[in-house]
């Protein structure tokens, strides 16, 4: 979608439609106040309503409820909405009046990220059945040549999102660890401060990854670690960002229920914010060093597929029962910390949609957060509240970490009891960042069926706007 600022009067903004939000009690801009229906657009502040003033666009009133409460996910909200109106009327553009009462730089970043989201569609698969409706092109924001930065950074990281969502929907017999090595070389030839290594099953055998080959040894598919790293300069601690890329889990020989498990194509919505955040990263031209990890496999049941009761031994040398084959995030997530730990990271945050307890805890609201560290656990915290990726923190406690305890190993991948599921999966995690601060975000109830109108219910990228804008808050 185009996207750009221009420095004209609404009169003047030549679009197709022009979106005005308007507050309980608000007031229209005075160039339209006088339009037929006009009464009747402000008396309904919860609504929607067209009006078609004299020598301008047709004019959408969108209503944003009570002026206490207007923020900037009501604004992401309300975009969402006139973008789907303005689909609807067919129109290719619009444009936006800022609302009264809310900083103009915050409220444009929130109007691109909502339309920008909600006009995406996800098509490349159907033939005859192609939605050849009229589609959004383009969004205008009136307003002084300043705010020109905020709206490119918000259009780079809602497009960042929707690549995201579309590395999501890709089935996974197209979607496979090869697909996702070539989307990083592909993000990486896009810029001079990214480099990249792939690791094949052999080196991985040669490393050590114990995690990541028992994992992948069901499928024919070969597991692959990629390895991004990007080089921004700054003065920070360097960054890394590990993202679970699962691309189809079917639970291996403790096999999932048929129900649903079309779904599972999507367990690789940690490693798909990962790869796009860090793309966005370098458009964006941080100040900053980050190395992205992504573990990526299928998880297959086969006659060479791991079995309950299996030990292997990770890449720091600790060695874990498999008591549970569908606990196998944990298990390639600790090869990529562990090795995140020895290529230098200072800081890690790592993403996965790692376990159904926290959707049971938490809903599709928020996301789970875990970690060691208070001001990292606070930055991660203050990155999802602008990006409106909520994120709420679990604690961690010894006790959590005696219930991962091995009987003949030094860990289980699978809690003793069915006590804490996400927290005893983030106190497994622990035991491979050693000192290192680390973050781990469970996004199992939050990368698809948020319900929130810029994104529905279906893939939604979770986490790659975060990434960013806690890499920004990282930046220096």
């Amino acid at each position: 979608m185009k996207v750009e600022v221009k420095q004209v009067e609404l009169v003047d903004v030549g679009t197709d439609l022009l979106a005005v939000g308007l507050v309980e009690g608000g007031e229209l801009p005075p160039e339209i106040a006088g339009a037929a229906g006009a009464d009747s657009a402000r008396s309904g502040f919860k609504k929607l309503s067209l009006l078609r003033p004299d020598g301008f666009p047709t004019v959408l009133v969108v209503g944003l409820g009570e002026s206490e409460e207007l923020d900037l996910e009501t604004l992401r909200i309300a975009a969402a909405v006139a973008a789907k109106e303005a689909e609807r009327l067919e129109a290719k553009s619009i444009a936006w009046a800022y609302p009264r009462g809310i900083d103009s730089v915050l409220a444009a970043d929130a109007l691109v990220t909502g339309t920008v989201l909600a006009a995406y569609r996800f098509d490349r698969f159907k033939s005859g059945e192609r939605d050849d409706s009229p589609r959004l092109e383009s969004l205008v924001l009136p307003g002084p040549a300043e705010f020109a930065k905020t709206v490119e950074w918000a259009r780079i990281t809602a497009e960042a999102q929707n690549r995201a969502r579309d590395l999501q929907l890709t089935p996974a017999n197209f979607a496979t660890p090869t697909f996702l090595a070539e989307r990083a070389e592909a993000i990486t030839a896009a810029s001079e401060a990214l480099t990249v290594e792939v690791f094949g099953r052999a080196e991985l055998e040669a490393k050590g990854m114990g995690g990541l080959i028992a994992v992948g040894q069901g499928s024919a598919e070969e597991p692959k670690l990629i390895v991004l790293r990007y080089s921004g300069g700054g003065s920070g601690p360097t960054l890394a960002y590990v993202g679970k890329g699962v691309t189809f889990d079917t639970g291996g020989i403790s096999l999932k229920p048929g129900a649903g498990m079309q779904e599972m194509k999507m367990d690789m919505s940690g490693g798909a914010a990962v790869l796009e955040a860090t793309a966005a990263i370098a458009e964006l031209g941080l100040p900053l060093e980050l190395i992205a990890l992504v573990p990526t496999t299928e998880n297959m049941p086969s006659g060479t597929a791991i079995k309950p009761g299996d030990i292997i031994t990770q890449y720091n040398g600790k060695t874990v029962e498999v008591n549970n084959t569908d606990a196998e995030g944990r298990l390639i997530l600790a090869d990529a910390l562990a090795y995140a730990v020895e290529l230098g990271a200072e800081r890690i945050v790592d993403i996965a949609t790692l376990t159904g307890a926290v959707e049971i805890a938490l809903g599709s609201t928020y996301a789970g957060l875990v970690s060691n560290d208070d001001p990292l656990a606070a930055e991660v915290i203050e990155a999802g509240e602008v990006s409106g990726e909520l994120v709420w923190r679990l604690p961690l406690h010894p006790e959590y970490k005696e219930l991962m305890k091995g009987t003949v190993a030094d860990l289980s991948n699978l809690g003793k009891k069915r006590k804490a599921g996400t927290i005893t999966a983030a106190s497994f995690l622990e035991e491979f960042v050693g000192e290192t601060a680390w973050a781990h975000l469970d996004i199992a109830g939050s990368a698809w069926d948020i319900g929130r109108e810029y994104v529905g219910n279906e893939a939604n990228g979770f986490g790659a706007r975060l990434l960013v804008e806690f890499a920004r808050h990282s930046a220096s």
